[in-house]
């Protein structure tokens, strides 16, 4: 399976054929460094898993798309790229790394809304995916970074289900009490459900915070709140959606309108019909609001309404046209870390090699996009690292899963525990 954030598996993507192979390596969220310290220093085996991924694809082309300040990474990259390979300087702004932007910035092509890389000729695939497919073994480590209020900001490559915490205790602790865990990146987070929750194939980073820290009170707050001080204070002035990056791309995406909706408007219908085409990047409630008010949580709430109702976008592809001033209203990282309140945390993240050998591990069986992997193994049974221990239903989107640790297999409830030793 993909090691990106959505999870889904790498072999369906190979299975089609594609003009352009991208390597997403935009890695454009606060504090993280995952990315550009595995380029640096596992470069040739990404390229020689980016060469695999166009074979089987047959794509003539394959693009390497990197933050143009990254100047080492692309002059230590640029000798090892075969025929066909070439790197793609992106800007230093957010959400440089959304698939759909990052394809614009690639090829010149918008994919529709609702639709795939594949529909204008491209497959994406991130960094670790492809020195995954290169080292052609199951999957049982994870590469993260670990960010915010910690002793030592850091990249560690830790066995997929131990737990968060004894992560961060590998990154010298945090140095606030008490404190709160953002999984992921700082704009697409979810808050940690505690110390013991464990890593999985997806998990790209881990930022301490202060618990009174301005991130953690808004990824707190809850959709009462949030319905509530929408009706009675956004004043429509359209920043959400004047710097929404999908519809700057030209999709019917207008967060504006679905704040509108929250009031007693007369035809919701077509004011939450755009929320399906929303990316969830946060953009519009963390820095474009001026009144702090949550268009995104407004947003993915109405998706869910606009499916059930059988909403959806009726135009043509050709009907889709990047909006003229997009490249003038991308927001720059820097002033996104300022607003954010993160520009006190050290912003580094060097690759190190701790040598993590957890006692205990809990594997989710859903990780990925699909169905909940099915145990092969029971209670009891012993595995060695790289053994099989899950298996996707019959004829279900899904990926394997692999013990990540020599042990014993103990409770099996939505997830597979096991006990080194």
């Amino acid at each position: 399976m993909g090691a990106g954030g959505a999870g889904f598996p790498t072999a369906v993507k190979l299975q089609r054929q594609a003009e352009t192979y991208i390597v997403n390596a935009a890695e454009c969220e606060p504090l993280l460094h995952k990315d550009k310290e595995l380029l640096l220093h596992y470069g040739a085996e990404m390229l020689a898993g980016l060469r695999t991924a166009m074979e089987r694809v047959s794509a003539r082309r394959g693009v390497i798309g990197i933050k143009e300040k990254y100047e080492d990474v692309m002059a230590a990259l640029r000798p090892q790229l075969s025929a066909g390979m070439e790197i793609c300087p992106l800007r230093d702004v957010y959400p440089a790394g959304d698939e759909f932007v990052l394809v614009y910035d690639v090829t010149g092509r918008v994919i529709p809304p609702g639709g795939l890389p594949l529909d204008v000729g491209a497959v994406v695939s991130n960094v670790e995916t492809l020195i995954n497919i290169a080292r052609n073994r199951p999957v049982t480590h994870k590469f993260l970074t670990v960010a915010g209020a910690v002793a030592e900001p850091v990249t560690l490559e830790v066995p997929v289900g131990m737990s968060i915490g004894e992560v961060i205790t590998a990154a010298g602790g945090a140095t606030v009490n008490p404190f709160e865990v953002l999984v992921g990146g700082a704009m697409m987070a979810k808050i940690a459900q505690g110390l013991r929750q464990p890593v999985t194939k997806t998990t790209g980073g881990l930022i301490v915070l202060p618990r009174d820290h301005q991130l953690i009170k808004r990824y707190l707050r809850e959709w009462i709140a949030m319905d509530r001080i929408g009706k009675s204070a956004c004043d429509q002035c359209s920043f959400c959606t004047e710097l929404c990056p999908r519809y700057l791309l030209g999709h019917p995406i207008e967060p504006h309108k679905a704040m509108r909706a929250l009031c007693f408007a007369p035809d919701k219908d077509r004011l939450m019909m755009g929320t399906l085409y929303c990316c969830e990047c946060n953009l519009c409630s963390l820095f474009s609001c001026p009144e702090d008010l949550d268009p995104k949580d407004v947003c993915a709430h109405d998706k869910k309404i606009a499916r059930q109702r059988g909403l959806g976008w009726q135009g043509l592809p050709e009907d889709i046209k990047p909006h003229p001033v997009g490249n003038y209203r991308r927001v720059p990282t820097h002033r996104l870390m300022a607003k954010l309140g993160l520009t006190g945390f050290r912003n580094v993240g060097p690759l190190e090699d701790r040598g993590l050998a957890p006692k205990r591990v809990v594997i989710p069986l859903q990780q990925h996009v699909g169905a909940p992997a099915v145990p092969t193994v029971r209670p009891g049974e012993a595995v060695r690292a790289g053994d099989l221990i899950a298996t996707p239903p019959a004829g279900k989107l899904g990926a394997n899963i692999h013990a990540s640790i020599n042990g014993r297999v103990g409770a099996i409830e939505g997830t597979i525990e096991i006990v080194s030793g």
